[in-house]
C-alpha cells in the first residue's frame, strides 16, 4: 500500500513521463506519510476515444486522474499535505493546468489489505512487520527502496 491508479483521458503520456510521475508519485508519498517506497505502486491506465464523460457530454479537453488507496490511520494534516503536494507532482510532469488534475484519496483500514502475502501494519508498525518476512522477501523489498 499504496495503490496509486493514473487514468490520463484525451491526451497521451510517454514513457518517461510515466516513469516521471510514479518516481513523484512515490517520493510525495513517501516523504508526506513516511511510508517505505516498496510499499507504492503506481498503476497507468488511458481512457479510450470517446469514453469520458462529464454531465452527459463528451469530453474532449485532456485530463488526468489520480486514485489513491492509502493506509487509514493518518492525521488530517498528514493527508491534506499528501493530497496537495500529489496535485503539484501531476501538474509539474503532465505539463497540464491544475484545473485538469483529478485527485482522490480513499483511505482503507489495514487489517483488510495483504501485500506481500501478509497482513499490512497500522501507519507506524512497518518496522516490525517487516521483520517478520522471509529473508528472501526482505532482501527483495530492501532492494526495491529507494
Amino acid at each position: 500500500m499504496p495503490t496509486y491508479t493514473v487514468t490520463n483521458s484525451n491526451f497521451n503520456l510517454s514513457s518517461k513521463q510515466q516513469q516521471n510521475l510514479a518516481d513523484g508519485i512515490t517520493k510525495v508519498h513517501n516523504v508526506v506519510t513516511g511510508a517505505n517506497t516498496y510499499f507504492a505502486q503506481v498503476i497507468f491506465n488511458k481512457t479510450k476515444k470517446n469514453n469520458h464523460f462529464m454531465g452527459g457530454k463528451k469530453v474532449k479537453e485532456p485530463s488526468l486522474f489520480l486514485l489513491g488507496q492509502i493506509r487509514a490511520g493518518r492525521p488530517k494534516k498528514v493527508k491534506d499535505k499528501l493530497i496537495n503536494d500529489l496535485k503539484d507532482i501531476l501538474v509539474k510532469k503532465s505539463k497540464l493546468n491544475e484545473t485538469q488534475v483529478w485527485v482522490y484519496i480513499i483511505d482503507l483500514p489495514p487489517s483488510q489489505m495483504i501485500e506481500y502475502g501478509a497482513i499490512l501494519p497500522a501507519s507506524g508498525g512497518e518496522k516490525e512487520w517487516f521483520k517478520n518476512l522471509s529473508p528472501k522477501l526482505r532482501k527483495k523489498l530492501s532492494s526495491i527502496e529507494k
